[in-house]
């Protein structure tokens, strides 16, 4: 569960922390009073995507951190080569205004991917605009695959469904008139004499390159090597550095026996005399090989050249032409035997769509039973969240396979006895929409390991009876998982265990924004002002007692 939570610089919000209990928790305040604020601070140290905008005025960065309790070892930190330490996990992350982030897990850095992966083990939100997300019917598949874990048979699926679509690829590439034929054919047989005609040899220009820069710099390689014989080995008359080293050597010669300095000596010119002479036999050595011809600079130069202009036109490299030329040559042969290929891709296409139609089948049985459940537990749902009428039902709709599937997956209700069941998006109101999402949600987070839910003003379009039920439902889920509830209704925040509010102030002209832990007196005039506006009256306050009082008793009896 969410344990403590950190916040600097974000938004209104200048510095707080915020202390989290398990159980209900409640957070209020005046509308722009910055509740929403707090939760996009949760979102960003879960990783989820965040703008500079959020950095409080004036500020150079806002940081975020996190302390999570009771975590088990999870895949995603894993992957990181992290653990919690003794269930205990600490989230951090700067954002800074040059749109730069910094992210750390147990004070290990992490990318912002990362970060997202581990968040989305620990806690969820679901926003006041998820609701909407039922009317997409596009979304309703993957609800159901998230409740009826069908991994296995989706994922059997799309290996067949794309093999099916590899050979789909193939056969459409022969597909093409007589004309583009033809005129692919004389492109490609025009493309493979060119290459063929320039007989390309893999790390031919490497070779070619230092010869022609050894051609091109002949004279200056002479010099060099000429200069250097006549001062190791000396001219007609003799001379030379191997004469001086001989000299000086047979001159020490004579002390070498008597004294061991003198020994040294001699060693070393020898030593240097031998370096020396290997030195004057190698450059003999590369003035007799050194052969230059001035046909054979032209024909370099030419060979470069060509090398160059079939690179702008076929590949970066010789190796890249070589495999450009090869896979020219085999779409020729291609599209020379297309019609062998054509019959033999389509028999293959018609046996890899068996196999899909087959894997889709599967799926959609393992579908079908996880709507059967689902269907009754939403119905009981709905019935706890008093919506007693309401009928809910899971619709298929076969059509042709694609990567999700042979499924069109609708979810269907009436409202109202008598009526006939419609799509969603047809017929339920926002506050049907709410509580339907809450119904779903609900079932979705049993399967789920994550310990922390946050509703954020989820109750949108709820009132009444209605919000009662709404409240008791999440004291109930609340008994399994930490919830976090920002709500304008009082029901809901008299069913809370832990109620929090937020206020927004002035302060040296600055705007500020804190989060207040209630007790029960504090509770009762929040309660107040959320039933009857900025008057409170006794009566209100004596409503406020009732609703807490009210709210206790339910969660004693759970």
């Amino acid at each position: 569960m969410l344990q403590l939570l950190h916040i600097e610089n974000i938004a209104v919000i200048d510095e707080a922390d915020i202390t989290f209990d398990s159980g209900f928790i409640a957070l209020t305040g005046e509308t722009g009073a910055g509740k929403s604020i707090v939760i996009d601070a949760m979102g960003a140290v879960l990783g989820q995507r965040t703008s500079r905008d959020l950095i409080r005025t004036g500020a150079g960065k806002s940081f975020v951190s996190a302390v999570f309790t009771g975590v088990p070892d999870m895949p995603a930190l894993t992957e990181c080569g992290l653990a919690p330490e003794d269930g205990e996990l600490l989230l951090q992350r700067e954002i800074f205004a040059d749109g730069k982030n910094a992210c750390r897990v147990c004070g290990r850095p992490v990318t912002v991917a990362q970060l997202r992966r581990i968040g989305s083990g620990l806690l969820n939100i679901h926003g006041q605009h998820d609701g909407q997300q039922l009317l997409d019917e596009e979304q309703h598949g993957a609800y159901l695959d998230s409740f009826g874990h069908v991994d296995g048979a989706l994922d059997e699926y799309r290996t067949h469904y794309e093999a099916m679509e590899a050979i789909r690829k193939k056969f459409r590439s022969l597909q093409m008139d007589e004309a583009e034929k033809e005129r692919r054919v004389d492109s490609l047989q025009f493309q493979i004499k060119e290459l063929e005609r320039a007989q390309l040899k893999a790390g031919e220009e490497e070779e070619l390159l230092q010869r022609r820069n050894l051609l091109r710099n002949s004279e200056k390689f002479m010099s060099a090597i000429q200069g250097g014989l006549w001062y190791l080995s000396g001219g007609d008359e003799g001379g030379g550095a191997l004469a001086s080293l001989s000299e000086a050597s047979d001159a020490l010669a004579g002390a070498r026996n008597l004294d061991e300095q003198f020994s040294q000596l001699c060693q070393r010119l020898s030593n240097l005399y031998s370096e020396a002479y290997d030195v004057a036999e190698t450059l003999r050595d590369m003035e007799s090989a050194f052969d230059f011809s001035p046909e054979e600079l032209d024909e370099l130069e030419s060979r470069a050249d060509l090398l160059y202009r079939l690179k702008k036109k076929y590949g970066p490299t010789v190796e890249d032409m070589l495999e450009y030329l090869e896979a020219r040559r085999e779409e020729l042969d291609q599209i020379a035997f297309a019609a062998d290929i054509a019959a033999r891709l389509e028999k293959d296409l018609k046996k890899a769509r068996a196999q899909v139609l087959k894997a889709g089948k599967a799926l959609t049985e393992a579908r079908k039973a996880a709507a059967k459940e689902l269907e009754a537990r939403i119905q009981d749902e709905l019935r706890q969240l008093d919506m007693p009428k309401v009928r809910f039902s899971i619709c298929f709709d076969e059509k042709e396979p694609d990567a999700s599937g042979m499924d069109a997956v609708r979810f269907l209700m009436s409202a109202n006895v008598g009526e006939e069941l419609r799509p969603i998006n047809k017929v339920a109101s926002g506050g049907e929409l709410a509580r339907i999402m809450l119904a779903l949600k609900n079932v979705l987070a049993e399967n789920e390991t994550i310990g922390t839910l946050v509703f954020d003003e989820v109750d949108t379009g709820v009132s009444g009876r209605a919000a009662q039920k709404v409240a008791e439902k999440l004291a109930q889920v609340s008994r399994r998982k930490q919830v976090l509830c920002v709500t304008h209704l009082p029901q809901l925040a008299a069913m809370a265990d832990v109620h929090f509010s937020v206020e927004k102030g002035e302060r040296n002209g600055r705007t500020y924004t804190s989060v207040v832990r209630l007790d029960r007196e504090q509770r009762k005039q929040e309660l107040a002002r959320l039933t009857g506006g900025a008057k409170v009256t006794k009566a209100m306050l004596a409503g406020a007692e009732e609703l807490i009082d009210a709210a206790e008793e339910y969660r004693k009896g759970l």
